[in-house]
């Protein structure tokens, strides 16, 4: 997207769930960082061992296999959020008024009919691995250190959880600007100039003297 992508907030119910749900999405991808920091120090733990004392770390590709889902997938309803997830806007950035927010109001619709779905595959893809009548609470592990593979499922449907919640709240931004005609509409990430953005914190600032 051109420009800078901005979220703007006001007092309705709408950018209140907004902010409500920000530093949950917020704490899903800082998790995803403290993932990808961890396995950081994992490489070089297993390099420096296959290096200098010919003994790589044990697990080392469990343990990425395990960490996968919380680095590919917490992070999205997070950048959902702010619009920084990567999309072609070729067409879209051509578009004013109405004509944006019904594209944008569709495009977040069938966005997600997807995840919903999504969400209850992956919910019952966690469901057949979960079992607390076996060892570590699971039915199946993986292959070398024999790490459960539950929590790991677990991450995609709460993950998933979180973005349908941010696109519901989108799908109603995006809804109710198409309807009433607005301009800068709250709860959705906006394609702003540095200039408007300016604009609009001047504005804010008078509105709050």
């Amino acid at each position: 997207m051109a420009g800078s992508a901005a979220v703007l907030e006001d007092s309705s119910l709408l950018s209140r769930l907004d902010r409500a749900l920000h530093p949950i999405e917020r704490f899903c991808a800082l998790l995803s960082g403290i993932a990808i920091f961890s396995l950081m120090f994992l490489a070089v733990y297993s390099v420096t061992g296959r290096k200098f004392f010919a003994s790589p770390m044990m697990g080392y590709v469990d343990y990425i296999e395990a960490a996968m889902p919380v680095i590919a997938i917490m992070g999205v309803s997070y950048v959902q959020r702010d619009g920084t997830h990567i999309r072609m806007d070729m067409l879209v950035s051509k578009l004013k008024g109405r004509a944006l927010w019904l594209f944008e109001l569709i495009s977040v619709l069938l966005m997600l009919f997807l995840i919903v779905a999504l969400t209850w595959g992956a919910w019952e893809h966690f469901g057949r691995s979960f079992d607390c009548s076996s060892p570590l609470c699971s039915r199946d592990s993986s292959i070398d250190v024999g790490i459960p593979i539950w929590p790991s499922k677990l991450v995609v449907p709460v993950a998933f959880a979180v973005l349908v919640l941010r696109l519901i709240l989108q799908a109603i931004g995006y809804g109710r600007a198409m309807i009433l005609g607005l301009e800068n509409p709250v709860a959705v990430p906006l394609n702003l100039s540095v200039a408007e953005q300016a604009a609009i914190e001047a504005h804010a600032l008078e509105g709050a003297d």
